[in-house]
């Protein structure tokens, strides 16, 4: 039997763009169980305060909300546990080295259902925003919006 094909599921952090500057992004497998898996595939995940962090030489995945499935019982999952990312070591290492370097952090931008039905999530290596940058990033969609009415 083969692998199920991808449901153009596709969970945006919409605030990790507008509050940091990405400086490179990576796509990373995530370690889930139990009934995660299910309610990823329903859209029913928040990434609004992902964050990573390094424990050791490994990367989990904090303030990643992923609901409880409905008709699991006695095997649902904790909702807002932490969760660890796959990546080679090679990024492992670089992000590592990146995150040591002062207000550089590690956000999750999206999550999604790849091909082969495994769950993904796009991280980036990013900067913070200072207050004048947001309001710059907001003058900058205005305008463009303003030129795709006429």
């Amino acid at each position: 039997m083969g692998k199920a094909k991808s449901t153009n599921i596709e969970i945006r952090n919409k605030r990790a763009s507008f509050d940091y500057e990405f400086l490179e992004t990576y796509t990373a497998g995530v370690v889930l169980v139990g009934t995660e898996i299910k309610s990823v595939r329903q859209g029913k995940v928040s990434l609004q305060d992902a964050f990573c962090y390094f424990v050791g030489n490994e990367l989990f995945v904090k303030g990643m909300n992923i609901a409880a499935y409905f008709w699991a019982s006695w095997g649902a999952h904790e909702p807002a546990r932490d969760r660890k990312l796959l990546l080679t070591k090679r990024e492992l290492r670089h992000l590592h080295q990146a995150v040591k370097t002062k207000g550089l952090t590690i956000v999750v931008s999206k999550m999604f259902i790849s091909a082969e039905g495994y769950a993904k999530v796009v991280i980036a290596l990013a900067k913070g925003k200072k207050e004048f940058d947001k309001r710059e990033t907001i003058r900058k969609k205005d305008i463009a919006r303003e030129l795709e009415r006429d």
